[in-house]
């Protein structure tokens, strides 16, 4: 039975709620009058309507006999402040008439940004990269284009919650750090394959396997591997009659699908060492990625332009999409509903994909930039950042340009570039990748190979020290790098075909 102390308590707490009311009522009045002299010739203009279901609905929430006053007064109390708050963000950028993406530019500008940045040196052993410098803010440096038939990005009142400022984010990099620990420490090499005799041009390590390891070579060759405590190679794949660019497993690690120089897409069934189908193309084929949830969808990209779909199973064409340049790189979402892609002029497509029918169509486009263009040699996709607080998508160009994007789901994978990081520009195709979570607390990382044949570890949160270790022990140019799903094993492959597998330091 609840006491009248109780029910005193609840009272006041609905009388606090009408006050606040009144006030956000008030506000609205204002609002309203302050905009109706302009108005008034001018019949197209709409007045400003804050009005908001979620503010109404907590005031109404029945009380049953059973309930606890304070539960339900407390709980009133902090829905009203939720749609409160919410109101008065709406206000904020539907006052200015310029919508929702003006209004993330707006909050997202890097107001302290300019005064962190450090003088610009090229990359060196010891001092391995710059942060990229420039004049304007972070959202002039990459034109956005959308292909939706409405540009209004403000429909998702989600969206503008996956956006927090960059501010805090450079602000709280910049603070002195009590303790300086090692990054990524390797207690050594795992193991060597050097069978190959020509450059390694991409490795990955099987999905959701530790010892699982394939790569790619300049002479057509696909080579399986185990890095188990007793390394071996299993299989060799022979077929393509040039460079392999690049390669994917199914998610049950028993088929690869490979694309080539030579203008084919093959399907190699592991176990029996074997060319199943052969799908001939007009172009170099650059890119490949089974669909993460069909995987009877294959995607490839290639030097027509296209991005074509296939059916894994019978090898036929499911559906196309043509963008700008030569499709060099690409990534899936972890839902399969996005598919990132980058070109041969440094542009970043973020394409939707059907996952029943295959159907692709664009969505939005980022265009670097920078007077110089450069392919794309990298597009991965993760789930989770610390410094974006959500999904990411990091992206690498052939001149050293490493850029970090934050996703908005909510607006059709919608890229907000976070950071940049400019290296010494590349000969070869160099390829990088996101690092394991080191914990909550400490930094973003990522591995890149490098022409010095040393492995460099960067941390994005540290513009002015970025590199924070290196692995040597390659003797030229290290061109691809993977992690396992374990995250115990990091392997690297160079110019000359030496594969090394780093063993990972356990961490306490």
């Amino acid at each position: 039975m609840a006491t009248q102390n109780d029910v005193k308590i609840a009272q006041q707490l609905e009388d606090e709620q009408q006050s606040q009311s009144t006030k956000i009522t008030e506000m609205e009045n204002n609002l309203e009058s302050t905009s109706s002299p302009q108005n008034d010739d001018h019949d197209h203009h709409h007045k400003v309507h804050v009005n908001d279901p979620e503010m109404f609905s907590c005031l109404l929430q029945p009380i049953t006999p059973d309930s606890d006053l304070h539960y339900i007064g407390i709980r009133r109390l902090l829905l009203f402040r939720k749609a409160q708050s919410g109101v008065h963000r709406r206000i904020d950028w539907r006052c200015n008439d310029k919508g929702y993406v003006a209004y993330r530019n707006f909050i997202n500008r890097p107001r302290k940004w300019e005064s962190l940045l450090s003088q610009s040196h090229t990359s060196t052993p010891n001092q391995s990269g710059r942060w990229v410098a420039s004049p304007a803010p972070l959202s002039l440096l990459f034109d956005v284009d959308s292909w939706n038939s409405s540009r209004n990005l403000g429909g998702s009142n989600h969206a503008r919650n996956s956006f927090s400022s960059s501010t805090s984010d450079y602000e709280r990099s910049d603070r002195p750090r009590k303790k300086v620990e090692p990054a990524y420490s390797f207690v050594g090499m795992h193991c060597i394959f050097d069978q190959c005799k020509v450059a390694v041009t991409v490795l990955k390590f099987g999905h959701m396997s530790s010892d699982l390891l394939a790569y790619g070579a300049a002479d057509g060759s696909l080579t399986v591997c185990s890095a188990s405590e007793s390394p071996s190679v299993t299989k060799q794949l022979l077929g393509h009659s040039k460079d392999v660019t690049d390669f994917d497993f199914t998610t049950n690690n028993q088929y690869i699908a490979s694309t080539s120089l030579d203008k084919t897409v093959r399907v190699w069934d592991i176990s029996r060492g074997l060319c199943i189908r052969v799908i001939y193309g007009v172009s170099s084929q650059w890119c490949i990625r089974f669909h993460p949830v069909n995987n009877n969808f294959l995607s490839v990209g290639n030097a027509s332009k296209e991005i074509n779909v296939y059916n894994f199973s019978t090898g036929r064409l499911i559906n196309k999409q043509v963008v700008d340049d030569e499709v060099t790189a690409m990534d899936h979402d972890h839902t399969g509903q996005l598919l990132f892609c980058g070109d041969a002029q440094g542009c970043i497509y973020t394409v939707s994909m059907d996952s029943r029918s295959g159907f692709l169509s664009r969505v939005h486009r980022n265009r670097n930039g920078s007077k110089r263009k450069s392919p794309v040699t990298v597009v991965q996709y993760r789930t989770f950042s610390l410094l974006a607080r959500g999904p990411v998508l990091l992206t690498c160009t052939q001149d050293g340009s490493l850029a970090f994007f934050s996703v908005a789901l909510e607006v059709q994978g919608y890229l907000t570039l976070r950071c940049s990081l400019k290296l010494t520009p590349r000969v070869h195709r160099i390829r990088a990748s996101f690092c394991p979570l080191l914990s909550l607390e400490k930094g973003e990382y990522i591995v890149a190979g490098s022409e010095d044949s040393n492995v460099y570890f960067y941390d994005l949160t540290r513009p002015r020290h970025t590199c924070v270790n290196k692995l040597q022990g390659h003797s030229s140019t290290v061109i691809g790098i993977t992690w396992n799903y374990g995250e115990n094993f990091l392997a690297s492959s160079d110019s000359s075909g030496t594969v090394i597998v780093w063993k990972r330091a356990k961490t306490s």
